[in-house]
């Protein structure tokens, strides 16, 4: 029987020859604590395994080969609790948590072919009701990402020894100049006709100031500075169960302070003199139960709106993509972009919209240009010879 005494780690392990002539290696992780046992039928075999465990002890890296018998669903529930997460986080990581394949298997057991497979469902899924087959590629890469959290914190806590969720390839995503469309100046002049009077300063905040859905639908009257001509952005609106709405902080670096056109300021006015009486704590658009409106409410204003314009395949959030093209053209950079649609940080405003910033070649031939209009366009200054000598 060989036996090993780990050195400066005071690691006790051996392997031994059972009676019925398999070879059992064993060792204890704490010393006095339980013992951990592996028999195999080679002596190499069995020896190899202790060595393996007996290094990761030593360097830091040990995992004990029972605490992976704890499935994924119960390491969930044990792990989600401990993490400071908005009330959206925590419902879509459990939307993804609860829609792996793998929620009652065993951490030890799962392997990256499990995690393949999973995405692969997502990718391929029948969703009924004429839709097409499978999750969008983003919806995909966010679930994803939500279960690599899970793993990751399974490894951090030695659970695991690594992720196999680890290089698992994704469906890829539409490039951002492919995927958005960008609603023309025609096509909001007819959204902004066809709206109704409720909503008509509803679509202008998305398309002159920004505002997402949410934001817009939080915004009370006096979130308004309108001599300075400012609106801070305080607060959201997310569905809550059923058709009730939650009231929460904008989004992480999104609250802010947008500068406001004239025009907006005048269709803002024009609204807020048809609200009835009452203080700055009123909500700018009115929904059930004196709240602010659902976004299911919402969403029907807006299909109403853009079918009778004429764009059916717009998207509410478009306008918000005018906005940030409109900046863009005008020549503002991207941290003044970024702050004026509340980004995190400058690299998604960059991911989002940096097709639409001039490259250095689109700058050098429109320098090159104005110099040659200037030249072109200059009166003759008839020269004479004397001039030109």
């Amino acid at each position: 029987m060989g036996r090993r005494d780990g050195a400066g780690g005071g690691v006790m392990a051996s392997v031994r020859r059972l009676p019925n002539g398999k070879w059992q290696a064993q060792y204890r992780p704490i010393p006095g604590g339980k013992q951990v046992t592996k028999t195999m039928a080679k002596k190499t075999d069995a020896q190899r395994w202790l060595d393996e465990q007996t290094t990761a002890l030593v360097s830091g890296n040990y995992v004990d080969p029972n605490a992976g018998k704890v499935t994924f669903g119960e390491y969930y529930e044990r792990w989600a609790p401990r993490q400071v997460w908005t009330r959206g986080t925590g419902q879509a990581m459990r939307l993804a948590a609860r829609s792996v394949p793998f929620w009652d298997l065993p951490l030890r057991l799962l392997v990256r072919a499990h995690v393949e497979r999973w995405v692969k469902d997502m990718q391929t899924a029948d969703r009924g009701g004429g839709q097409p087959r499978g999750l969008a590629a983003g919806t995909i890469r966010t679930r994803f990402n939500n279960v690599h959290a899970v793993l990751r914190g399974a490894v951090r806590d030695r659970i695991i020894a690594s992720d196999p969720s680890d290089g698992v390839k994704l469906p890829r995503t539409r490039r951002a100049d492919l995927a958005m469309e960008l609603p023309t100046a025609s096509q909001v002049r007819a959204l902004l006709g066809s709206a109704g009077t409720e909503f008509r300063a509803f679509v202008a905040l998305g398309a002159f100031a920004g505002l997402r859905l949410g934001e817009a639908a939080a915004v009370q009257v006096g979130d308004f500075d309108l001599d300075e001509r400012q609106l801070s952005v305080r607060r959201q609106v997310q569905r809550a169960n059923g058709h009730e709405v939650e009231i929460r902080a904008p989004k992480y670096g999104s609250e802010r302070v947008v500068y406001l056109a004239d025009g907006l300021i005048t269709i803002v006015r024009a609204h807020i003199s048809r609200l009835p009486e009452g203080g700055p704590d009123r909500w700018l658009f009115r929904g059930e139960r004196r709240n602010p409106p659902h976004q299911n409410t919402v969403g029907y204003w807006w299909r109403k709106t853009r079918n009778s314009a004429g764009c059916p395949t717009l998207k509410l959030h478009d306008l918000r993509h005018f906005y940030a093209s409109g900046l863009i053209a005008a020549g503002c950079d991207v941290v003044t972009v970024q702050r004026a649609l509340g980004h995190s940080s400058a690299t998604i405003t960059l991911n989002t919209y940096a097709h639409l910033w001039p490259t250095a070649e689109d700058r050098t031939r429109a320098a090159a240009t104005a110099m040659l209009s200037e030249v072109l366009i200059a009166p003759d200054e008839g020269l004479t010879n004397d001039d030109a000598a």
